[in-house]
């Protein structure tokens, strides 16, 4: 379990007053309506658009990659709709971490809820599979109202930032635990906890299947999912998360839980878990995180860069 950082009288030094004077502003705008927050949002992405040449970039290689039979003209479309929601993404974990609880509910809606009961009342643990949706801070906060979680927890490099990133999510979960505890995440699913795990990006080649993804036959894909699967008691249930349109807030769907798995063919299990992700990105393409570089991990450390010139 994460120990949660302490306040430091050292965190008041002038090498910090920078990083306080953004998060007091900030917290300031976060009393924003949400509708001005994503509107402010969607205006900063823009602005990131025109200027993060290297990750616009990563983003349309990425969409070019998984959508080959894309028209050009639409997957520019799509990057410059994804660096919109690149820069609500700002304003979501500006309400994960701040708002309160009161104003969080206007924003929550809930689907699938009996899937997690289920399992529960059975005396099981549930390993939710989530994606890397850019809304994932709000999104998380909105889950965290009916079932405080347990996920893995990467310190800041900057302690003001840990400090503050840290009160901010734990407000959304049970515990944390540390991105390396293992037995840490093995253990709070034999308690019978809820806990997250997101199997979609590339975490280099250990304990990884080249599997196909989109368009991508050879990709880098955790097999995480089943170690986890196979080491505790619980049960693994999908979770797809959406920002709503109309400025309604975020809805987090649990499907039904994966049944048979693992199935004891791990490479098949793996492809599973790559098709579930696909299903979600399909239903909101423009929200997940393309500027991750998703296949920089290849088959074999000697073939060229997906990336090559990015």
């Amino acid at each position: 379990m994460v120990q949660a950082p302490q306040f430091s009288w050292r965190f008041l030094l002038p090498k910090y007053w920078l990083l306080w004077l953004g998060a007091g502003l900030l917290w300031l705008i976060s009393w924003l309506p949400y509708s001005v927050l994503m509107l402010l949002g969607k205006g900063l992405g823009r602005l990131l658009h025109r200027t993060l040449a290297s990750r616009r970039k990563v983003a349309k290689r990425n969409i070019a990659l998984c959508f080959p039979q894309m028209p050009e003209t639409e997957q520019n479309a799509l990057v410059k709709r994804n660096f919109e929601e690149t820069g609500k993404a700002l304003f979501d974990t500006v309400i994960g971490w701040w708002w309160p609880t009161c104003r969080v509910k206007k924003l929550a809606h809930f689907k699938g809820h009996e899937h997690i009961q289920a399992a529960i009342a059975e005396g099981k643990g549930v390993l939710l599979l989530a994606a890397h949706f850019l809304h994932l801070e709000g999104a998380g906060r909105v889950f965290g109202l009916t079932h405080p979680s347990v996920g893995f927890y990467r310190p800041h490099n900057n302690p003001l930032m840990d400090y503050l990133q840290y009160h901010g999510r734990i407000k959304a979960n049970k515990f944390m635990v540390g991105k390396r505890d293992v037995k840490g995440l093995i253990r709070a699913l034999n308690q019978q906890e809820v806990c997250f795990y997101l199997p979609d990006q590339d975490y280099g080649r250990n304990r990884s299947l080249f599997v196909p993804f989109f368009a991508v036959a050879d990709t880098a894909t955790t097999t995480g999912t089943l170690l986890f699967a196979n080491a505790a008691n619980c049960v693994v249930i999908p979770v797809i998360t959406s920002r709503l349109s109309g400025n309604k807030g975020y809805q987090v769907e649990a499907l039904p839980a994966l049944t048979p798995f693992p199935t004891g063919d791990d490479t098949a299990d793996v492809i599973k878990v790559n098709q579930w992700v696909e299903q979600a990105i399909l239903r909101q393409p423009e929200q997940y995180m393309w500027l991750h570089r998703r296949f920089k991990t290849r088959p074999d450390a000697g073939m060229p860069s997906l990336y090559k010139g990015d």
